[in-house]
């Protein structure tokens, strides 16, 4: 099959959770035989500018990359970008066009006027997510009732998803949890000379600085003990930079407590191998390829209780 994959911000990248998705089915659906191409936003990192690289890219392991031209406003990204990838691949020849998350999914009727086949998978009901609001949220829903209404498939994440669209559209969908890669282990020499952090020295939070992801309430939790470990906080933002400066004054009045910006490579992977502890404070979720990841490391896991976790 000819396939397209729109939705994601870029690939290769850890920019989110779907990223990981996108490129790990993308390079998996290339090796079984399959043409893929992802439309990846040619918009600047979430994390800053100091990672928008990669642009140069258009074939990753034999999967095709096109860049959608996309303003870095956080209100019109998404639209525009799902916008022209869909128009672009309207005219690639595909046989499926595969949207990721509800935002890109309000594209699928237009995709279903030309006949094409659509698919959806539903990282999250993004429309919840504390980061957006007015028009954004609408257009969220609009995107989740459009790929309930008109797709082909729809692929969730989770359980209690799924029960979601069934209680809400009455719409069946197909349950597909994500996976991850068995990891590589690190030693700490990596967080050592870059950090000062030593193997159990310190707790982990790892993922998007977001305020769905509840990091102000682990900042607090944190401040109430009584411990010598650090509380590392990892990962960069995703539109929401005001949130972030408000952690990090949040954070002042108490010791020990590092941000280190988005990670990647080596010093990703140390940080899960060494960590005491792994905390995921989550209001909402997908399916968390992050809590996946550290369970793979064998770390010991604290997550909020939401049905995702």
């Amino acid at each position: 099959m000819k396939i397209a994959m729109i939705g994601h911000k870029r690939i290769p990248s850890r920019e989110g959770g779907i990223e990981i998705v996108v490129e790990e089915l993308s390079k998996r659906m290339t090796a079984l035989g399959h043409s893929v191409t992802a439309y990846n936003r040619a918009s600047r990192h979430v994390a800053g500018k100091t990672y928008d690289t990669g642009k140069h890219i258009h074939n990753m392991d034999g999967v095709r990359i096109r860049w959608i031209p996309t303003p870095n406003n956080r209100k019109l990204n998404a639209i525009v970008y799902s916008f022209f990838a869909t128009c672009a691949a309207l005219c690639g020849g595909y046989d499926v066009l595969h949207f990721h998350a509800e935002g890109p999914a309000a594209m699928v009727p237009l995709a279903k006027l030309f006949g094409k086949k659509c698919v959806v998978t539903i990282h999250g009901l993004d429309w919840q997510r504390a980061k957006w609001g007015g028009f954004a949220t609408k257009f969220l829903r609009f995107g989740e009732k459009a790929a309930a209404k008109y797709a082909d498939e729809i692929i969730v994440l989770s359980k209690n998803v799924q029960q979601y669209f069934s209680d809400t559209y009455g719409r069946k969908t197909t349950y597909i949890p994500n996976g991850i890669t068995k990891p590589d282990y690190r030693d700490d020499c990596a967080i050592a000379n870059k950090y000062g952090l030593k193997k159990n020295g310190y707790i982990l939070y790892l993922g998007r600085i977001v305020p769905e992801k509840g990091i102000h309430y682990l900042i607090d939790a944190y401040g109430a003990l009584q411990t010598d470990k650090a509380l590392v906080i990892a990962g960069g933002t995703s539109h929401s930079a005001d949130y972030a400066d408000a952690l990090k004054k949040q954070a002042a009045k108490y010791q020990n407590i590092l941000f280190t910006d988005f990670v990647q490579g080596e010093l990703l992977e140390s940080l899960y191998a060494n960590a005491y502890i792994y905390v995921l404070p989550s209001d909402l979720e997908g399916m968390p390829i992050s809590l996946l990841e550290a369970m793979s490391y064998g770390n010991c896991c604290l997550t909020s209780d939401i049905p995702e976790c």
